[in-house]
């Protein structure tokens, strides 16, 4: 990087520029280097380097725990090395350890008042799962809500609970919670299904009967392509966690532990002998984050984390490598340059007042495994602490069902927990970018879902401010056509610099983002 350091040198010295800012005192006028010089060490020509590397078939990939996911993590480690950008562990590991296993789909069965229920027809488990008990409690939809309880006055400690999906009506057909016509988010099986688990698990139930007649099916799709696969399920290992089962089942088995569970809605205990039956191998498997800090300067202790996920989905069955390079490889080589971005303004002595974590995260395609550790686990830097995420995932294409200018990102997210955010993000674009902003899937009736399917959903859930920066999905999208030919670097480049500016104005500002919309 000489060249953008002599280039540092002859613009700080510049004497009329409008991409400087001059701060002045009474005792003497000094010169302070604009931030748009460090943006503008983004370039075309570095992304493209980086990312011919790391979407490379050298790199097999990606796949979790796999040997390509080891270049990649040691790819990422070499570079931080070399822009001499801390590790940001205490102990100076770049790698924090995400312990995984793999799940192979569970044999057996599950009886109930002597009947057998065979796996994979009436009932659904992702892992192994042995109980024999009497004590089952109904608790209508297993709701738990400032206006409406499903647990009042029962208890499910210690037991095994049945749950319906939906929610509650009042006589004149309105929805109770919400008060209209309008389902609540309790009707979305994608937002509310954890939420019923969480709540459960929270009272202490031992597991979860959950009875969906619409999405049933499409679980049993899932089941039975793991099965024709031989693949498996991939999860975190949460050793402290107690353990949880959580089964789906169908109308047959449904009503034959409660006969009336379509109608009632009134929780209760039911006098039923169930006896599950699961047994299940699993494989341990072996993967890290890669997580590199900028100290602040003034705030040491408050902190932004900028992130991307270093993994994708490997090999196929035919022998084609998926390179991802849009799927991540576009975002992770994003946060390399905005690092680098960062450390020439921090050498130069115009360091962020606020630290900036910057985190390569493992296991997306598994689940958002890798962030879920993260958040949920083993926070390097204190949750509490942490201002804001920014999450970049695919920005380096364009999405060919997209009307519009060229130049534009989605983003989502930004509204979601910070109205301040939302608006400092919007400043930011104006100032700097002019780049088309562009909410489609910011959209609470989005049917793609995209805010819960990529890693700032587990920061999120924790109320801390996010954005998400996406370029949409491509007839490439998961394919070995994934290549780092197809990316239009101009583009990319564009929106890394908006990420920068962005993270910069996050770091750099009085008071950190205020949470004006937490969830529950």
């Amino acid at each position: 990087m000489k060249k953008i350091l002599i280039l540092l040198v002859t613009l700080a010295l510049a004497c009329n520029s409008s991409q400087k800012t001059v701060k002045e005192s009474t005792a003497d006028a000094t010169a302070e280097v604009s931030e748009v010089i460090y943006g503008e060490s983004i370039t075309e020509s570095e992304l493209k380097e980086h990312l011919y590397t790391y979407a490379s078939d050298e790199f097999e990939g990606r796949e979790t725990g796999e040997p390509g996911q080891k270049k990649a993590i040691a790819y990422l480690k070499a570079e931080y090395e070399k822009l001499n950008i801390p590790a940001a562990k205490a102990d100076g590991n770049y790698f924090q350890e995400v312990p995984l296993e793999i799940s192979k789909l569970p044999i057996g069965k599950l009886v109930v008042n002597n009947k057998d229920f065979g796996i994979g027809e009436h009932v659904l488990t992702f892992s192994a799962a042995n109980i024999s008990t009497d004590e089952i409690v109904y608790v209508g939809y297993g709701i738990e809500d400032d206006s409406y309880s499903n647990y009042t006055d029962i208890d499910v400690n210690g037991k095994i609970i049945l749950l319906k999906s939906g929610e509650p009506k009042n006589t004149d057909g309105s929805y109770k919670i919400s008060g209209t016509a309008e389902p609540s988010i309790w009707s979305n099986m994608s937002e509310s299904l954890s939420k019923r688990i969480q709540i459960a698990s929270d009272k202490g139930a031992k597991g979860v009967l959950y009875y969906d007649l619409e999405n049933f099916d499409r679980f049993k799709r899932r089941f039975e392509s793991m099965k024709s696969n031989d693949s498996g399920r991939m999860q975190v290992v949460d050793s402290s966690a107690p353990e949880f089962y959580s089964l789906f089942i169908d109308d047959i088995l449904a009503k034959e532990l409660f006969a009336s569970i379509e109608t009632d809605e009134t929780s209760k205990d039911i006098s039923t002998n169930l006896q599950l039956n699961f047994e299940s191998s699993n494989n341990k498997i072996a993967s890290e984050n890669v997580a590199a800090i900028i100290k602040g300067t003034e705030k040491p202790n408050e902190y932004l984390v900028i992130s991307s996920h270093l993994d994708h989905i490997g090999i196929s069955p035919n022998g084609d490598i998926n390179n991802g390079a849009d799927d991540d490889g576009s975002g992770t080589v994003a946060l390399l340059e905005i690092a680098e971005a960062f450390k020439l303004a921090a050498d130069a002595g115009n360091g962020p007042k606020r630290s900036i974590v910057f985190l390569h995260v493992t296991g997306e395609e598994k689940g958002l495994l890798g962030s879920q550790y993260y958040t949920d686990m083993d926070p390097i830097v204190p949750l509490a602490n942490t201002v804001a995420n920014l999450n970049i995932d695919m920005i380096g294409r364009i999405d060919p069902n997209r009307e519009g200018e060229r130049n534009y990102i989605y983003l989502i997210g930004s509204d979601k927990l910070s109205i301040e955010l939302h608006n400092l993000s919007e400043e930011v674009n104006k100032k700097y970018s002019n780049i088309e902003l562009d909410y489609t899937y910011n959209d609470e009736n989005d049917p793609n879902r995209f805010y819960y399917r990529s890693d700032h959903y587990n920061f999120a859930k924790n109320n801390i401010p996010i954005i998400f920066y996406f370029n949409g999905t491509h007839d490439d999208y998961h394919k070995h056509t994934d290549t780092p030919d197809k990316i239009n670097y101009d583009l990319l480049e564009n929106r890394s610099r908006l990420i920068f500016y962005t993270a910069w104005e996050i770091a750099n500002r009085a008071n950190r983002i205020t949470v004006d919309k937490p969830t529950e």
